[in-house]
């Protein structure tokens, strides 16, 4: 990545990573099957997002406007496919799966980062 905006998506993917170590953290007086769900929402929507991060800012040219636009409707669509095979293979291989916990992991570790980045970036202005 080295496109002047790349050290704040790699920041946020740091975040990303801190907050789904501290969920994990919290979870472990409930047991193992549920931290270990916690794990697999939270490192399925941070492996996603590395990959949309690495397809987006990978090397381009700002004035093929179309075809990063077009770059970032593949790295979504790739997002989706990946998040749902996790999510099935980890159906499919881990009996013990709290779903609930999957699916609200997934969702603190991508909407939670982001209001902390948004809200750190309004201070700084």
């Amino acid at each position: 990545m080295q496109q002047p905006n790349a050290h704040q998506v790699e920041r946020f993917l740091g975040l990303q990573a801190i907050f789904g170590l501290i969920l994990i953290g919290i979870t472990l007086p409930f047991g193992s099957p549920v931290a270990i769900s916690v794990l697999i929402g939270a490192g399925t929507c941070w492996l996603a997002n590395i990959l949309v991060a690495a397809w987006i800012f990978r090397a381009y040219r700002a004035q093929a406007r179309g075809r990063l636009v077009a770059r970032f409707y593949r790295a979504e669509l790739v997002k989706i496919v990946l998040v749902l095979a996790l999510f099935g293979a980890a159906v499919v291989l881990y009996s013990d799966l709290n779903i609930l916990s999957v699916f609200v992991a997934y969702v603190l570790v991508q909407v939670v980062p982001t209001l902390i980045t948004v809200q750190s970036n309004r201070i700084r202005s």
